[in-house]
């Protein structure tokens, strides 16, 4: 599985209004809308995506906003925290920005000798602004945040987990590579990739084991660049023992999906074919996409799922 992986795909959370939703991923974040489409499950519900113009992989943030859900309950056996990166410099326009438009948990910090900011989402998600290198990556820019402080993908994640010690394996598996540790949360890093390299796993044995809900995180996505390599990883990881799903068309990519030793629910999705195969890029994100299954009963879905600002 060498060199296989190349980095985060994209995170999927759980929401409990899209509306809200919506709007402090696009008005207050300054993230692009991308898509807007629904559950292949529950087409009753959104699968909303937020990015940067294209929906890069490495800097899509997904939502299923389940209605009035109640909220998760945070613990070991979860993606803790969401970071996304940000120019250096930035922090202080961010700080200043989130506490404008009423964001809780503002807390400035440095981990492994980056500045950071943690703040935390409508439903109580943990998110945190990362200062790091641009790396050539472009920020969407709306709402007030310019290109050189706008969000340019995902830094990485950090889980908790009652004992790392197998998943650390596992992305070693993956093609991770052990780095620095700081406290109890140790760095593993990918080179190589995207760059959204890096995966914390914070070692949390006394806490209470993670109840999902609201605010928390579904899976976690990382990406390969085609379905032949999605296909070699998933031969791999079936010849060490994981039951891994089959391949899934999810229209914008392709997905196999395995659970993973702490508890946290894996993605490996491809590059291919992109939020583009369907909406032209000036326009992503703005009409309703179904899967070709529910197109029949699009009038009756449509009735069901709430209006959104664009």
């Amino acid at each position: 599985m060498d060199k296989l992986i190349k980095g985060l795909h994209h995170i999927t959370s759980m929401a409990a209004d899209a509306r809200k939703n919506n709007d402090f991923f696009t008005k207050t974040l300054g993230l692009r809308r991308v898509k807007k489409t629904v559950n292949f499950d529950a087409p009753d519900i959104y699968h909303l995506y937020y990015g940067n113009e294209t929906g890069t992989p490495g800097s899509v943030m997904t939502y299923f906003p389940f209605g009035q859900m109640p909220t998760g309950t945070r613990g070991n056996g979860e993606v803790g925290v969401t970071e996304f990166a940000v120019p250096r410099g930035s922090l202080g326009f961010w700080t200043d920005r989130l506490a404008s438009h009423g964001v809780s948990g503002l807390r400035k910090d440095r981990f492994l000798g980056e500045d950071r900011l943690t703040f935390s989402g409508p439903d109580g998600d943990s998110f945190a602004l990362v200062e790091t290198e641009v790396e050539g990556r472009v920020p969407w820019t709306a709402d007030g945040v310019a290109q050189d402080v706008g969000i340019l993908g995902f830094h990485g994640a950090r889980f908790r987990l009652r004992d790392a010690a197998a998943t650390g394996e596992l992305l070693s598996f993956m093609g991770y590579q052990q780095d620095e540790t700081e406290g109890a949360v140790t760095r593993y890093r990918i080179e190589n990739g995207n760059a959204a390299r890096t995966i914390d796993l914070e070692e949390t044995p006394q806490a209470a084991t993670a109840r999902q809900g609201a605010g928390s995180v579904h899976h976690i996505a990382f990406a390969v660049e085609d379905r032949d390599a999605q296909l070699a990883v998933r031969r791999a990881l079936m010849d060490t023992g994981y039951q891994v799903t089959p391949v899934i068309d999810r229209d914008y990519f392709w997905a196999i999906y395995f659970r993973t030793p702490g508890g946290v629910l894996f993605e490996v999705a491809t590059n291919e074919p992109g939020f583009d195969r369907d909406e032209d890029t000036a326009h992503l994100g703005e009409a309703l996409k179904l899967p070709t299954r529910y197109e029949p009963h699009r009038a009756q879905i449509e009735a069901q799922l709430p209006p959104l600002d664009q």
